[in-house]
């Protein structure tokens, strides 16, 4: 694995990010960007990628499915050889299903949930841990989107919660693991940001009750403050879990 030294040419902090090409993963990108970080964006589609990082000398293309291992290894060699280390990785990326009960869902919508949600995650996270082991100075820091169903299922959401609530022991193993190289991993749990994937939830979404209602939701770039945040704390400090959700929406006796 090809990794280099923090030089006096390339001394800004780097982060990759995926799912970069809308929602929570674009404004993360420009929350990033706007702060001088030099910042890698992957997706599986070139255009939405280019115009998150429209306007940003420092935005790297990264074209990829996180599902595909292959690509994900050549994507962050890529970064690594642009960048000349890797100090964050916001593993970003997620589908979800269209509600429904167990036994109405598809084969292949639970292979594409579990491939996207936590295969593809395991695969940057290997990525970014060997590359943060490797370089000098050593260490990094990972942060997984989990998700409020990383907690608390909504109904008729078994691939996405199932995938979630891994996340969560990704995300344990990880800073557990990490320690001894100075890479820190923490979670973020993200509940009703408004983007176009959450714009159901104005209109009205199942309840644990039968009912259909509409919830509360927040701003998106509040929620890529907090990344932000995370990514900034020093690596001998480390939020393991941080919840950031629309303040109205029903979480706290969910089910």
């Amino acid at each position: 694995m090809k990794v280099f030294s923090m030089t006096a040419e390339n001394n800004n902090k780097s982060i990759i990010i995926t799912g970069a090409g809308s929602g929570i993963g674009r404004e993360t990108a420009r929350t990033f960007l706007q702060a001088g970080y030099q910042v890698g964006l992957i997706g599986r589609r070139k255009e939405p990628l280019e115009e998150t990082g429209e306007g940003f000398d420092k935005a790297l293309i990264l074209q990829a499915d996180v599902a595909d291992h292959g690509a994900v290894h050549d994507v962050f060699q890529k970064a690594v050889e642009k960048f000349g280390r890797l100090d964050v990785l916001f593993n970003n990326a997620g589908v979800g299903t269209p509600p429904k009960t167990i036994d109405e869902i598809s084969i292949d919508e639970w292979l594409t949930t579990v491939n996207i949600n936590l295969n593809g995650a395991f695969f940057c996270a290997r990525e970014a841990f060997a590359i943060m082991k490797a370089q000098s100075p050593q260490g990094g820091r990972i942060i997984n989107n989990g998700s409020i169903s990383a907690h608390r299922p909504r109904p008729g959401s078994v691939p996405y919660t199932s995938t979630k609530h891994a996340i969560s022991g990704l995300t344990k193993s990880l800073s557990l693991d990490g320690r001894a190289f100075n890479i820190a991993c923490g979670q973020i749990d993200i509940g009703n940001a408004l983007t176009d994937m959450a714009k159901a939830m104005t209109i009205g979404v199942p309840q644990a009750d039968g009912s259909i209602r509409a919830e509360s939701t927040m701003d998106v770039t509040d929620v890529a403050k907090a990344v932000l945040s995370m990514a900034e704390l020093p690596l001998s400090t480390n939020i393991l879990s941080m919840t950031i959700m629309a303040n109205d929406m029903p979480f706290i006796g969910r089910g």
